[in-house]
């Protein structure tokens, strides 16, 4: 619910791939050129952040141009200061005619255009639980979609000779994990089964996939406390913090839940789809696997989105950028783009071909992209309650949750104080 630390992780996604060439766009060259007889745009700026592949944008650029005859200038901003750079244009009357955003922002929400021709087109498929919007206006469409998941030591599996299931619709309970998971590390001498992000996003999962509702945000615009299968979940959580089934280092004091499962002493490890492109390349001591996110008994995951994209009403650039957004999202374009960057899609029942050459790689989008498919609605909620309160011009600067959590598993307080803390300190910020 920390909406720019959800932002950060959503934008520095995937990184299998490193840029060619760098952007040689002066940020300086905001809005649109105006064509010789005043009627159009014939130059539209898109800016992003980004260090994955631009090849995708650009090709797409390309045949804009073809086809629309107006060029669209690709300016791919340094992420740190990309929102104080969207600010400044704003005040300055000089905003990009498009861009993928990492949150919105109400000082320039208001000059955005409504995408819904685009959203709401039944021939793009998009998800309509991730798109912003507000007053029946769609101000933003998000370019791609993260997900949270199970990794495997795929090499300590099979010297233990247990097996495990490749199939989301054929997923494990949790408790069939942990045993497998339990019987690798016995049988093999591993030191943990598990190794699990310290994140509010990741825990979401946890919950939701035990059947609680987690901490929503409620109609009053507040964060209501949790049913009781939520307080269950997290008491469950903390059982598992034992030093042998999982490390308490990871949410208590910092440990590094990536570098102990790389360095091939981890059974497991639930992370998130961001992780396959440094697995890749960064895994050489043994092979790993994205295996199925345990249900029980909810099948959910936690989705959220990646950069959001927005058109601004730049006058007489506005129709070539709406233009533009309506291009990208188009059937055959988006699938274009989403291989191309090596995205999970927004839109739904996309056959991708991506560029990975490992299997591993390859067999972990497929996963993923059909767990989005079977996941519980329920899995998109955080993000669309993060969506919520950008617009109503409000967000989490800091989610309490991991903080709280480690108190918890520390002893320090029980599941009950931890929880009306972790309500308290995110109504806090909404005041």
């Amino acid at each position: 619910m920390n909406i720019s630390r959800t932002a950060r992780r959503g934008l520095r996604r995937w990184r299998w791939l490193p840029i060619g060439v760098a952007m040689a766009v002066a940020l300086t060259a905001c809005g649109s050129e105006a064509d010789s007889g005043g009627s159009g745009a014939k130059k539209i700026t898109f800016w992003l952040s980004t260090s994955a592949q631009l090849d995708g944008y650009n090709d797409l650029a390309k045949q804009f141009e073809a086809k629309e005859g107006v060029a669209v200038e690709i300016v791919n901003v340094p992420y740190d200061g990309y929102q104080d750079k969207l600010r400044q244009s704003a005040q300055a009357n000089s905003l990009p005619d498009v861009a993928s955003v990492p949150s919105l922002d109400p000082i320039w929400m208001n000059q955005l255009q409504d995408l819904s021709g685009t959203a709401n087109n039944p021939d793009n498929k998009i998800k309509k639980e991730l798109v912003s919007e507000k007053d029946g206006k769609v101000l933003a469409i998000p370019s791609d979609v993260t997900v949270a998941g199970l990794f495997i030591n795929k090499s300590l599996f099979d010297k233990a000779k247990v097996s495990y299931p490749t199939d989301p619709s054929q997923a494990w309970t949790w408790d069939q994990f942990l045993a497998a998971a339990t019987k690798v590390r016995t049988t093999t001498n591993a030191k943990y089964d598990l190794v699990y992000d310290a994140s509010p996003a990741r825990i979401r999962a946890f919950i939701y996939t035990h059947g609680g509702k987690g901490f929503q945000l409620g109609e009053d615009g507040k964060y209501a406390t949790p049913d009781a299968a939520t307080v269950q979940a997290l008491t469950k959580f903390k059982s598992l913090n034992d030093d042998k089934v999982m490390p308490k280092s990871v949410w208590t004091s910092g440990g590094d839940p990536n570098a102990l499962f790389k360095s091939g002493q981890v059974v497991a490890y639930y992370s998130g789809v961001w992780q396959v492109a440094d697995f890749a390349e960064g895994i050489t001591n043994f092979e790993w696997a994205a295996a199925p996110t345990p249900a029980q008994p909810v099948h959910a995951t936690d989705i959220n989105s990646g950069g959001k994209v927005v058109a601004f009403n730049n006058g007489n650039a506005a129709a070539a950028a709406k233009k533009w957004v309506d291009f990208l999202f188009q059937r055959d374009n988006y699938t274009k783009l989403s291989e191309a960057n090596g995205y999970l899609p927004v839109a739904s029942g996309l056959s991708l071909n991506y560029p990975f050459k490992q299997k591993a790689a390859l067999d972990a989008f497929a996963l993923y992209n059909k767990e989005i498919e079977l996941a519980d609605p329920i899995s998109a909620s955080g993000q669309a309650a993060g969506t919520k309160l950008n617009l109503d011009g409000k967000a989490i600067q800091k989610d309490p949750t991991k903080d709280e959590m480690a108190k918890f598993l520390n002893g320090e307080q029980d599941v009950n104080k931890t929880v009306e803390n972790i309500v308290n300190g995110l109504n806090a910020q909404l005041s």
